[in-house]
């Protein structure tokens, strides 16, 4: 128990010197970060811990998920669907397709025809996994009526579809924000349909929210002819200048399939545009539908509204294009961003906004250190007024203890909180209690009068199974909080569990070597405990 190898010795102190090393960094300016960091190797660790939206201040965003919008989308998404089905199964629409709240009608007179589509239109239907509709749902409920046959979404498909869509806009909003160069951002979902957002030392919300609030669904489509059938017209306001546009609903080309968009500015009149570049897929099917509408207006609808109709002049088959619309530099800008990071499948409103100043969470530091003082200076006196020289190996201990959470948090990327930093207080009292049961466990061997060593190894032997057990029931319960906690609850539950598992390394080991190096040097004839 009192025979440390070399290795193992070295090996502690290699670990204590590892965790020094990467919260150094933390205490450095972040200009002097930087600098180091360019002139150091990659695989250097140069990081500082990352402060919570409670900690440095900045904005905070609760947002939902709206499910009308994430219904129309699928419902428009339905009707072209069965648009082209009865194109494929070559069967005419004698009333047309109607769209529903919740579903389409397609008006057919001819029963037997109706049957025929009936049939053709069942597949539109499809299974659903999930939990929620115990993987047996169907997306569709097709039924034949009198006036035709109605496709109606199930329940389980529009949860499938809202669940969808919440994870979907958190990869989108993840990319917006970033493109917006802002660091140590937090999005997450919470609850079945609400997104959180916390963009630490962010202070002005307003172009957060027009990034945000945009849901950047781009298509084109054909402007109408004056022969269009009316249920196949859409009238859509312009974006600038007031006025409308009648379009065809049909979608020729959707924003699904741009894999690039860039700020640039029209050769020709200098103003800023946004040039746009298509994958394979969508490059073909830009390229079909100005080959076959050369002459007419197609108009570049953004979120519902027209940016402009040119005229196609000539064929585009190059798979790029370009945006133009009397756009100011920052607008055309942000549009780029937009597109370049997808379209939202839904819209976004916002439940709860607030900022968090700078000074309130200065406040907020402060008064962690001051409760982290106050917790640490009293376990110090009363550690080795109990313990003496074991006390102050509890205290070196416990100081390392703290480096450790500090650097694990480091090497996680894990942001500390408030909450955050009353689970490190937290622990410190954990840690030495850990001592106190192997300490108290070595005072009775002593009293039973075992000798200096044999009550030694006792007390870590016997100590060591009650610690553990404590330990991991507390562990287990850091670890719920954090799979089903969210935002300040999931803070401490980091802070909690990291300090768990360094206050066994620490007590046990850490405790162990120092008393067993005491030993060697002093070879006591009693304890002093």
């Amino acid at each position: 128990m009192l025979r440390f190898a070399t290795w193992k010795l070295a090996s502690v102190l290699a670990l204590v010197v590892a965790a020094i090393l990467l919260v150094v960094p933390s205490f450095l300016p972040a200009d002097t970060v930087d600098a180091l960091a360019a002139k150091l190797p990659s695989f250097v660790p140069l990081r500082q811990i990352v402060l919570g939206l409670d900690l440095q201040g900045g904005a905070y965003m609760l947002m939902q998920v709206d499910d009308a919008s994430v219904i129309k989308s699928q419902v428009e998404a339905l009707r072209d669907d069965v648009r082209q089905k009865m194109r494929d199964g070559k069967i005419a629409l004698s009333g047309g397709i109607v769209t529903q709240p919740r579903g389409v009608l397609v008006r057919i007179a001819d029963p037997a025809e109706r049957q025929k589509a009936y049939d053709l239109l069942q597949s539109l239907s499809q299974p659903i996994g999930g939990p929620l509709s115990g993987g047996n749902g169907r997306s569709l409920e097709v039924t034949q009526t009198d006036a035709g046959v109605q496709l109606t979404l199930t329940d389980p498909a529009i949860a499938d579809k809202v669940r969808h869509a919440v994870t979907q806009s958190i990869e989108v909003l993840n990319r917006r924000i970033n493109a917006m160069g802002t660091k140590e951002t937090v999005i997450q979902q919470q609850g079945v349909n609400r997104v959180l957002i916390e963009v630490p030392g962010l202070q002005d919300t307003t172009k957060l929210k027009e990034i945000i609030g945009q849901t950047a669904k781009l298509d084109f489509q054909l402007v109408a002819d004056p022969g269009d059938p009316p249920n196949e017209i859409d009238t859509l306001p312009m974006q600038k200048g007031g006025g409308t546009v009648q379009v065809q609903k049909r979608i020729m080309v959707d924003g699904a399939d741009l894999v690039d968009a860039q700020q640039s500015f029209d050769q020709q009149t200098g103003e800023p545009d946004v040039t746009f570049r298509f994958n394979l897929r969508g490059g073909q099917k830009f390229g079909q539908a100005t080959t076959e509408n050369v002459g007419r207006p197609f108009a570049i609808v953004l979120d519902g509204k027209v940016i402009s109709a040119p005229v196609i002049r000539s064929p585009i088959t190059g798979g790029t294009g370009q945006i133009t619309g009397n756009f100011t530099l920052d607008e055309a800008s942000s549009l780029a961003i937009l597109l370049r990071a997808g379209a939202l499948p839904a819209k976004l409103t916002v439940v709860e906004e607030r900022t968090v100043g700078p000074g309130l969470g200065q406040d907020s530091i402060d008064a962690g250190k001051r409760a982290a003082y106050v917790g640490g200076v009293l376990v110090i006196i009363y550690m080795i007024a109990t313990y003496s020289i074991f006390g102050v190996f509890a205290d070196l201990a416990l100081a390392v203890h703290i480096l450790l959470i500090f650097a694990s948090m480091v090497l996680l990327g894990a942001t500390l909180t408030l909450p955050g930093i009353a689970g490190i207080v937290f622990t410190i009292g954990m840690a030495v209690d850990s001592n106190v049961l192997i300490y108290e466990r070595i005072r009775e061997e002593s009293h039973l009068g075992r000798s200096v060593i044999s009550a030694l190894d006792a007390g870590f032997r016997r100590a060591f199974a009650t610690i553990v057990d404590s330990n991991v029931t507390m562990f287990v319960a850091a670890l719920i909080l954090y799979l089903f906690g969210s935002g300040a609850v999931r803070g401490f539950a980091v802070s909690l569990g990291l300090g768990i598992i360094t206050s066994i390394i620490t007590a046990v080991t850490m405790t162990r070597m120092m008393i067993a190096l005491w030993y060697r040097r002093q070879r006591p004839s009693r304890l002093p405990i």
